[in-house]
């Protein structure tokens, strides 16, 4: 097998809608709107959809030595150690590596929190939970102003919030939100605990912890209505209310709360250059940084991640192997290429999301 890990699309069945965008990456005659407006990139993690049990989504697949279709989860545990690297002198998990989703949203999504990693280790029996992270990239042209809503700007209290889910008073919940104007280029972090929802007409590169929790407190969107089981992670409303983090962030905090900015790592002034968007500063889960080539540039890996081209394109190198690599492409690197080249071919820039393991520097 190559170095270099090319992923094809890998489409996942969701409880809202959207994916149009996603048609269209892909070149289908007829972009449209459907329940699978997720594209899971190198994913090692199965979806929880629950009455969709007997279909297995959400794996990533991949081409084996003999040309045939294998779970990239598979593929690694043939050589752990050199796609993953060490950690304390035994390779690292499949756990380490984060979930990184095309997201392409045609309508605002449910009202949701999922659990901290500290909440999963102890009331769940999880490793993981779900902290994530927003990389804006497109945002559609009839949508005037893009949004999500992040944290409560105005909390509830928590029985009042219980009596609100119970009763589904949607418009009372989302009065304690105020909506956070989103750009192509914005970079957000949602920890673990933090009540959100995505707004429509937005695509995005989502970064997560490896895991499918989720409490979904608002159960119908757009006709369709989530099953009991899967609103609360299969427990119960109470303990559903104890993942959400009441503390209010207030409008002029929310930018320091959620909204990441990036910092120059390296750059070249001849237009290739890299940049560090979510660091251990930002949180433990995960690492993300942009490449940004205009002619070409030398690289020293330490460790593996999760590519994806959002503009121009080019080619990464490895010795002799050359991966060719166009918009929207998306790849693994492994933690045994301590060396690579990026060499742009285009007008525009090639710009590249590096989505690392947690702890990375």
């Amino acid at each position: 097998m190559n170095s270099i890990i090319k992923f094809t699309s890998n489409r996942v069945w969701r409880t809202y809608q959207g994916g149009k965008l996603l048609d269209t990456i892909e070149g289908k005659a007829e972009p449209k709107d459907s329940s699978f407006p997720e594209d899971w990139i190198g994913s090692t993690v199965e979806a929880r959809n629950v009455g969709r049990e007997h279909i297995s989504e959400g794996l990533a697949m991949v081409p084996n030595e003999n040309n045939e279709l294998v779970a990239f989860k598979d593929v690694l545990a043939t050589k752990q150690a050199h796609f993953l690297g060490e950690e304390n002198g035994e390779p690292r998990s499949l756990d380490d590596i984060p979930l990184v989703k095309y997201l392409d949203s045609s309508t605002r999504l449910h009202f949701q929190a999922h659990p901290t990693r500290e909440f999963s280790q102890q009331r769940l029996g999880m490793p993981r939970g779900k902290t994530e992270a927003y990389v804006i990239l497109q945002t559609r042209e009839d949508i005037e102003t893009p949004y999500i809503y992040a944290g409560f700007q105005r909390s509830p209290s928590r029985e009042q919030l219980k009596e609100w889910i119970e009763t589904q008073n949607i418009d009372a919940i989302e009065s304690c939100f105020d909506k956070i104007p989103v750009k192509p280029g914005d970079v957000f972090l949602i920890p673990g605990g933090r009540p959100h929802a995505l707004g429509e007409g937005i695509l995005m590169l989502e970064i997560m912890e490896p895991s499918d929790l989720a409490v979904r407190f608002e159960f119908e969107r757009c006709g369709y209505v989530i099953p009991e089981q899967a609103r609360f992670m299969g427990r119960d409303i109470e303990t559903a209310l104890d993942v959400f983090n009441f503390d209010p962030v207030a409008k002029d905090e929310v930018d320091t709360e959620f909204r990441c900015h990036p910092s120059v790592i390296s750059d070249d002034g001849k237009g290739n250059s890299l940049s560090l968007l979510i660091g251990p500063e930002n949180t433990p889960c995960f690492t993300v940084k942009r490449a940004t080539v205009s002619s070409q540039v030398s690289r020293e890996g330490t460790t593996f991640f999760l590519g994806v081209v959002t503009e121009g394109s080019g080619e990464i190198r490895i010795g002799d192997e050359v991966t060719q690599l166009k918009q929207w492409d998306r790849f693994f690197c492994p933690a045994g290429v301590n060396n690579f080249e990026y060499v742009c071919h285009s007008d525009t820039p090639l710009s590249i999301l590096e989505c690392y393991p947690g702890n990375t520097q």
